[in-house]
Parts: structure tokens; C-alpha cells; sequence
């Protein structure tokens, strides 16, 4: 079970904002990593979203010492992390949102096993919203270990 999960972006205040309306949660400021955010549900999970300022990394502290935030100059302009999520809204929803913010959002289907929508924060990063219909059919299929043998027993793509 993921409890959190932190992502850097352009605007952590306004990212925050946004996915505070999405996911019916909270944005508050996240003091640790100045400039940061955290958008919370108060949910039975402790599910949270830290949004640090873009150029932020995570490093590792000195012998015991707990990691420490270090900012960077250097950034990519989309990022090899996303995160499906679950929630409350509708699909309408979510689309009058994404037209809002001008922000990319498609709804895509996963190998003929569940749909997702594609919501682009900052047209950079990826996070898959599943409404509650759409969250009922992955969960069918990702808590079926026969539908999850077809992941397991595909030969790899060879990459280059």
C-alpha cells in the first residue's frame, strides 16, 4: 500500500490547489522542504501528496542522519514517474478541470483490461485518475492473479 508520494513541479501551491479539488482533500504547506505542499484527504489510508518546487531531490543524510532536500538547476521536461490514482469526481469533472488549467487530459484504455484518465499536471507529469467506475474494473483485474499472469508471463521489450 503507498501511503504517500512526493512529485516536484512548477507551482506546488497551485498543483496543490488543483489536486486538492480533485481528490476532495486539503493543501497545506509542507515546512520540511520550503515551497512545498502537501495535499491531504483524510482518508482511512494517510494517502498524501507532497508537491516540492521543481529542481528538488532527495539525498541522503550523513551516517544515521535522515535524508535532507537538496535543490537543483537541473530538471526534465516530463518525468518517468506517475501514480494511478482513485477518485470521488467524474470524468466531466475532470475534464472541466484539466480545460481550466490547460492541461492535457485523455481518457485511455490499459490492454483492453481497465481505462484510466491521463490528467497532465503542468502538461509534464502523468498522474492516472480513475473515476469510481474505472477504479472498480482495475481493481477487478489488478487483485486477480490470472488476469496479472499476462504481465508475468510476456517476454520483456527489448529496449535500446
Amino acid at each position: 500500500m503507498i501511503h504517500h508520494i512526493s512529485i516536484a513541479v512548477k507551482n506546488p501551491n497551485h498543483v496543490a490547489q488543483v489536486l486538492a479539488e480533485i481528490l476532495k482533500a486539503q493543501a497545506v504547506s509542507f515546512p520540511p522542504n520550503p515551497g512545498s505542499y502537501m495535499v491531504i484527504p483524510f482518508d482511512e489510508y494517510g494517502t498524501a501528496i507532497e508537491l516540492y518546487p521543481l529542481g528538488s531531490q532527495i539525498e541522503p543524510g550523513e551516517g544515521d542522519e535522515q535524508c535532507v532536500f537538496v535543490h537543483t538547476a537541473i530538471t526534465a521536461r516530463y518525468t518517468d514517474i506517475h501514480a494511478a490514482i482513485s477518485v470521488t469526481i467524474s470524468q466531466q469533472e475532470i475534464e472541466q478541470i484539466g480545460i481550466r488549467e490547460g492541461w492535457r487530459v485523455v481518457r485511455c484504455n490499459r490492454d483492453s483490461f481497465f481505462d484510466v484518465i491521463e490528467f497532465w499536471v503542468e502538461n509534464r507529469l502523468m498522474i492516472e485518475l480513475l473515476t469510481p467506475e474505472m477504479a472498480s474494473k482495475y481493481l477487478n483485474f489488478a487483485t486477480q492473479q490470472e488476469n496479472l499472469k499476462y504481465f508475468l508471463t510476456e517476454p520483456a521489450l527489448a529496449t535500446t
